[in-house]
């Protein structure tokens, strides 16, 4: 088994380059998704966060208000740290889970958006970064996000930089032409970087 990691900014491409690596065989875990479920109503994790924040948090359906949530955190370094100490360790026993129940020369892909700023390169076998310039990250964000130039700006400067994700990287997948041309790049990775490792490991 081969464990990667995926990482890009926010416009980058990433979740077509996930999307690629699924069909090309990889088993994809996402970490933003299973980072909700560790909080969903009835688990431990969900106890903890209303512990931690209050019931201020909670949507008028009883589960967490990810955007009430996300407001008692943002800006607030020790809040988030808080909420850190809930999520990552359920998320990184959920994935160990997942990755345990994997059969031999196995590519399992973990995308996550924020690898670089949470310093968890170190966790994987080989890491993949998706890049693209700033100019298009923006035109896809106010196509696909509808968000103003503004606004995606400022979302791209909150994130690590290219340099910071290149510095983590063993492969960097550009990601400024079209679709064609990702997942060309993709498969070429596939096949001479990701499966050969994954049948040696």
């Amino acid at each position: 088994m081969l464990f990667v990691g995926l990482t890009g900014g926010i416009g980058s491409g990433k979740s077509a380059v996930a999307a690629r690596l699924a069909e090309l065989g990889a088993v994809v875990l996402d970490s933003d998704r299973i980072a909700r479920e560790v909080v969903e109503p009835g688990t431990d994790g969900y106890a903890a966060v209303v512990a931690e924040f209050g019931p201020g948090v909670l949507g008028a359906d009883g589960g967490i208000d990810r955007a009430a949530l996300a407001r008692k955190v943002f800006g607030d370094a020790e809040a988030r740290r808080r909420l850190e100490a809930v999520i990552h360790p359920r998320v990184a026993q959920r994935i160990a889970e997942l990755t345990a129940a994997v059969p031999p020369g196995t590519v399992v892909v973990n995308d996550v958006p924020l690898l670089v700023e949470a310093k968890l390169a170190g966790r994987y076998q080989f890491v993949v970064v998706v890049l693209a310039d700033e100019t298009t990250r923006i035109e896809r964000l106010i196509r696909t996000r509808g968000m103003t130039a503004d606004e995606a700006r400022a979302r791209i400067a909150a994130q690590a930089t290219d340099e910071q994700r290149r510095a983590v990287a063993d492969v960097v997948i550009p990601n400024d032409g079209t679709l064609a041309d990702l997942h060309s790049t993709v498969d070429d990775v596939w096949e001479r970087e990701l499966r050969p490792r994954a049948r040696a490991a």
